[in-house]
């Protein structure tokens, strides 16, 4: 009995040796997040130390080493050759147009899935899914041979349709699953006041799903900025190429400028990083997209 007791000291001890205990596992986890923040940080610091090197400094200190001076030499020559500024143009113009109609034809589709309980909803799920795990390289030439038949080839038209359609399947069936569970309450609510099936939709469902749809839209927004096979294969122009596309301008089989490529990776990726930078708070919120409140 008497051993059961603790003496003040001991608890003291013991309370103070807990915090002590946690901390040390905090400083753990921050020496681990920070090494992976390195990690993921590097191929930008890369990229933007190379970019600004001049072809002399790469060649004598590597690519691993600071620049000596900065150079600026390698951005403006790629930004003149890729006609850079027009690419990024016809990749913001793609890139908002998909997000806008991808989300909308997930939206509908999903209401109809989630909502209006459409017969062989499974059904038109399963094939959804397939859909989006069926590689780009198998399905190529299809979409190049119906661009040909339909006079839409080389144009932005082409592009902007394929990921619209290709994208809205993974937008219906995250939308669907979160219209699934939507409450039905709200809806007979909607139904005994008289509003019909299309002001459900506008004035109930969208309101409450607007933090979901930004979150597709942005997610539309960025996968269609980064695609390059069917960019590639579709616009053969060079008005109506787009940046990723652009990137590939500055390797071929008789040339090879390291300080060029690095120009053109940092100039690839500094729209995308700013992109999520803004949009960083809406992109959390897939965290909890599933969440109807």
């Amino acid at each position: 009995m008497a051993d059961a007791i603790l003496n003040p000291g001991d608890a003291i001890d013991e309370a103070a040796y807990g915090p002590r205990k946690r901390g040390a596992g905090r400083w753990v986890v921050l020496a681990i997040l920070t090494l992976l923040l390195l990690l993921v940080l590097f191929p930008f610091f890369l990229a933007l130390s190379n970019s600004i090197k001049s072809t002399v400094d790469y060649a004598a200190n590597g690519p691993l080493s600071l620049p000596t001076s900065v150079d600026f030499t390698a951005l403006k020559k790629f930004w003149d050759v890729a006609d850079f500024g027009r690419k990024l143009l016809n990749s913001a113009i793609i890139s908002l147009v998909v997000a806008v109609f991808g989300v909308l034809i997930s939206l509908l589709n999903a209401y109809a899935i989630g909502i209006g309980k459409v017969r062989g909803s499974r059904v038109i799920l399963v094939v959804l899914l397939i859909g989006i795990m069926v590689p780009q390289e198998s399905i190529v030439y299809p979409l190049y041979y119906m661009a040909k038949a339909t006079g839409l080839y080389d144009t932005q038209l082409s592009v902007i349709i394929i990921f619209a359609v290709l994208q809205s399947a993974f937008g219906t069936y995250l939308l669907s699953s979160v219209l699934g569970s939507f409450p039905k309450e709200i809806i007979e609510a909607a139904e005994m006041d008289g509003a019909n099936r299309w002001q459900i939709l506008w004035q109930v469902v969208v309101p409450v799903l607007r933090p979901s749809l930004m979150v597709v839209g942005t997610f539309f927004f960025i996968w269609t900025w980064n695609e390059f096979l069917i960019p590639l294969v579709m616009l053969v122009s060079n008005n109506n190429q787009t940046v990723s596309v652009a990137m590939g301008l500055t390797r071929g089989q008789n040339m090879s400028d390291p300080t060029l490529q690095a120009a053109a990776s940092l100039l690839g990726m500094a729209p995308t990083l700013i992109f999520f930078l803004i949009f960083q708070r809406t992109l959390t919120r897939g965290v909890v997209v599933g969440a109807v409140k």
